[in-house]
């Protein structure tokens, strides 16, 4: 088993879904967070996980029981083969961290970073020599969502994103490799852009908040979630294929495009967007929302795996 001995720093959201899913997978999971009752919801988390991570048969090397917390990172990652880093979004605290365990880290492992906002040029910047890290960007949740973006640069060594990516498949996941330093990375400037204008459409009043998600999930969601856009459109013409597409519909797309909106997070469009999601919630709790998510998250990746390529 390659990396058989696995560190999460950082036992949130993010870093307890990946520690659910390394362990699934037969590896160890050594965890470090700081916050007050961490250890406990991160075994919370990683119990409530496990049904679905059973279900989509992830878990039949793997036990839970494989996992150990640590007062230090630099403990955590001692004997660490790859090691998830998912701490808050905050550049001098990946930096302290990444000096606490740099001089602890064992010969040959690597070292990715969860970060969705943070560029791996700002990163580096916390350590002596970067060579071992990477950016090792996940989807909520990593346990069920498949796709990482991974992204090295001419600081890492030779062969590290390669035995990244190799390790992430290994486990069930989709990579993209990102070939160029933009904030957000690829999949989160995909979905602002669509949520800016998602965001526009219920300020203008075109339809509600709810009915905004619902025209996503019942139309390009579903189709997304077979297939990208582009590849999508490619279709949208018939046998001409995707130059059949922009020669039928380029004008329009154009003229689609001069239109969309350009929407800001202000206090008064945060409260529209608040108000108009718990009207849509009706009356459905976080816990509630979030394992039907999950449910419908589990029952997509079991209908669809037989017809990925």
């Amino acid at each position: 088993m390659q990396f058989p001995r696995t560190a999460c720093l950082g036992a949130g959201v993010i870093g307890a879904s990946w520690a659910a899913l390394f362990l699934a997978s037969g590896r160890s999971v050594a965890i470090f967070d700081p916050a007050p009752g961490a250890e406990r919801a991160a075994r919370d988390y990683i119990t409530r996980a496990w049904p679905a991570l059973t279900r989509m048969g992830l878990t039949e090397r793997g036990t839970p029981d494989a996992l150990s917390f640590h007062d230090t990172a630099e403990a955590a990652v001692r004997e660490a083969d790859f090691i998830q880093e998912s701490v808050p979004e905050r550049l001098a605290l990946k930096h302290a961290l990444y000096a606490e365990i740099e001089p602890a880290l064992a010969s040959g492992a690597i070292v990715a970073s969860s970060t969705s906002g943070l560029t791996l040029g700002q990163m580096q910047a916390g350590w002596s020599d970067p060579a071992p890290f990477v950016l090792g960007h996940p989807f909520n949740p990593p346990h069920l969502v498949p796709l990482v973006e991974v992204m090295g640069n001419a600081r890492t060594d030779a062969g590290v994103v390669e035995a990244a990516t190799d390790f992430y498949e290994s486990i069930g996941k989709v990579t993209v490799r990102l070939e160029k330093e933009v904030p957000g990375h690829v999949a989160n400037r995909l979905q602002a852009a669509i949520w800016r204008e998602a965001i526009h459409l219920a300020a203008e009043g075109v339809a509600s908040v709810g009915d905004i998600d619902k025209a996503m999930w019942a139309g390009p969601g579903l189709r997304w979630a077979a297939m990208g856009p582009t590849a999508c459109f490619s279709m949208g013409a018939g046998p001409g294929g995707l130059q059949a597409f922009c020669a039928h519909l380029g004008d329009q797309f154009n003229a689609w495009c001069d239109d969309l909106g350009d929407a800001r997070l202000t206090p008064e469009t945060t409260a529209m967007l608040v108000a108009g999601a718990e009207e849509a919630a009706r009356g459905e709790s976080h816990a509630e929302m979030t394992a039907r998510r999950d449910e419908m998250i589990v029952a997509l990746q079991k209908a669809l795996a037989p017809h990925r390529r």
